[in-house]
C-alpha cells in the first residue's frame, strides 16, 4: 500500500526548492529562448490592464471572454501598425532619401576650389574669434614664406584641410571598393534577419496571448510551488515586484511617448530638418534609460548646429528641459517612488544586459533589475529586527 503520510516541512521545502532550481536551469540550458519568452511576458504584462478592463465589461449581459478580449487588442494593434506603415513609414523614407541625397550632393560638391573656400571661411571665422589657424593652401604657403623671412612662425596652428579631406575620401573609396564583394552577402544577411525578426515577433505575440488567456492558471501553478507557510510573504513580494515593474515598464513606455512628442515639437519650433526622423529615433532610444537619451540627443543637436548655432543651443536647452520635466514631474507621477532605482544600479544593469545580449539585453536590463531589486529589498527588510509591516510594506 502506498505511503500516504504527509511529508515533513523540511522535505516539502527541499522538494519545492529543487523544482525552482530546475525552472531556473532551463533558461541557462536554452539561452536562445530567453529573449523571445521574456518579450512575450513583457507584452502580456503591458496589455494586462487593458485586458482586465475589457473582461470586466459586459456585452448583452455577458462578460467578454479573455480570448475575445485578446483578439480585440491584437486587432487594434494591427490596425494601428497598418496606419503607422501607411502614414509614418513613407515620411521616414522620404527623410532618409533626403539625407542620402544631401550627403551625396555635398560629397560631389567637394571640389578643390570648394574645399579651399570652406577652409578660408573657417580660417576667417576662427581668426575673428582670436584663434589664428592656417587651413587653406594659400595660408599655409603664406605662413611658410613669413616663417622663412622672419625666422619665426606667424601662425600658432596649421593644418592642410584639403589634404585631410582628400585622404579621408580616398580611404573611404578604398574601403567601399574592397567591400563590394560582400554586398550580396550583406543583403542576404539583412533579408534573413528581417524574416527572422518578423517570425520571432509573431511567435512572441502568440505566446503572449497564451500567457494572457491562462494568466490565472499560470499564477495558481506558481503559487503551488510555494509552501503554504510562505504564502503571505510571497503575496507581499509579488505585489512589490508588480509595483516596480508597473513603474519601470508601463511608466517608461508612457514617458517615451511624451518624450517623442515634445522632441518633435521642439524640432518644428526651431526649424530643424528631418524632424520626424529625429523624433522617431529619440522616442525609441528613450526606452533605454540614460544612454538612450544621450545617444538620441547627439544627432539632434548636431543637425541643429549644422543649420545655425542658435538652433543648436535652442535644441540643447529644449532637450535639457524635457529631461528635467521627466526627472522632476513625470517620473514621480507616473513611475512612483516604488519603481525608482539608483542610477548606479541602472547603469550596471544596462552594461550587463548589453554585454550579455546586445541591444535587446539593454532593453530588458532595467525590468530585470527592478525584479532583482524588489526581491533584494524584500529579503533585506525581512532580515531586520523591525517587522516588515512596521516599515510600510
Amino acid at each position: 500500500m502506498p505511503d500516504t503520510q504527509p511529508l515533513s516541512y523540511r522535505r516539502r521545502v527541499t522538494l519545492l526548492v529543487i523544482l525552482w532550481v530546475v525552472l531556473a536551469v532551463l533558461p541557462i540550458l536554452f539561452p536562445a529562448a530567453i529573449l523571445p519568452f521574456a518579450g512575450s511576458a513583457l507584452i502580456a504584462y503591458l496589455v494586462a490592464p487593458i485586458l482586465d478592463w475589457l473582461t470586466g465589461r459586459k456585452v448583452a449581459g455577458r462578460a467578454i471572454p479573455r480570448w475575445v478580449a485578446i483578439l480585440v487588442i491584437y486587432a487594434i494593434f494591427f490596425l494601428l501598425a497598418y496606419l503607422f506603415l501607411i502614414a509614418i513609414v513613407p515620411q521616414l523614407y522620404r527623410e532618409l532619401v533626403r539625407i542620402s541625397s544631401n550627403a551625396f550632393t555635398f560629397a560631389r560638391s567637394l571640389t578643390p576650389g570648394r574645399i579651399q573656400e570652406i577652409a578660408r571661411q573657417m580660417e576667417d571665422w576662427l581668426t575673428s574669434h582670436g584663434v589664428p589657424v592656417a587651413l587653406s593652401s594659400r595660408s599655409l604657403e603664406g605662413a611658410d614664406a613669413a616663417e622663412a623671412y622672419t625666422g619665426r612662425p606667424s601662425w600658432s596652428l596649421s593644418m592642410d584641410l584639403e589634404r585631410l579631406i582628400h585622404d579621408a575620401a580616398d580611404r573611404f573609396s578604398g574601403i567601399a571598393k574592397a567591400n563590394v564583394a560582400r554586398l550580396v552577402e550583406l543583403t542576404r544577411a539583412l533579408v534573413t534577419g528581417v524574416f527572422k525578426g518578423v517570425f520571432t515577433f509573431f511567435l512572441m505575440l502568440m505566446v503572449a496571448a497564451f500567457l494572457s488567456i491562462d494568466a490565472a492558471g499560470i499564477a495558481a501553478y506558481f503559487r503551488s510551488l510555494i509552501p503554504p507557510e510562505w504564502a503571505t510573504d510571497a503575496s507581499v513580494l509579488v505585489r512589490r515586484i508588480d509595483r516596480s515593474l508597473a513603474g519601470v515598464v508601463r511608466g517608461q513606455v508612457t514617458i517615451c511617448t511624451v518624450n517623442g512628442v515634445l522632441t518633435f515639437a521642439g524640432l518644428l519650433l526651431f526649424g530643424v530638418k528631418f524632424a520626424f526622423l529625429l523624433a522617431t529615433v529619440a522616442t525609441f532610444f528613450s526606452l533605454i534609460p540614460i544612454f538612450g537619451t544621450i545617444i538620441s540627443s547627439v544627432p539632434i543637436v548636431i543637425m541643429a548646429l549644422a543649420q545655425s548655432w542658435r538652433a543648436g543651443l535652442g535644441m540643447l536647452f529644449w532637450i535639457i528641459g524635457i529631461h528635467a520635466l521627466e526627472a522632476y514631474f513625470l517620473n514621480p507621477k507616473i513611475m512612483g517612488n516604488a519603481a525608482r532605482m539608483h542610477p548606479v544600479v541602472v547603469v550596471f544593469a544596462l552594461i550587463a544586459g548589453e554585454q550579455t545580449y546586445g541591444l535587446l539585453g539593454a532593453l530588458f536590463a532595467v525590468p530585470v533589475a527592478a525584479i532583482v531589486v524588489a526581491c533584494f529589498e524584500f529579503a533585506r527588510q525581512k532580515a531586520q529586527p523591525v517587522p516588515l509591516d512596521a516599515r510600510g510594506a
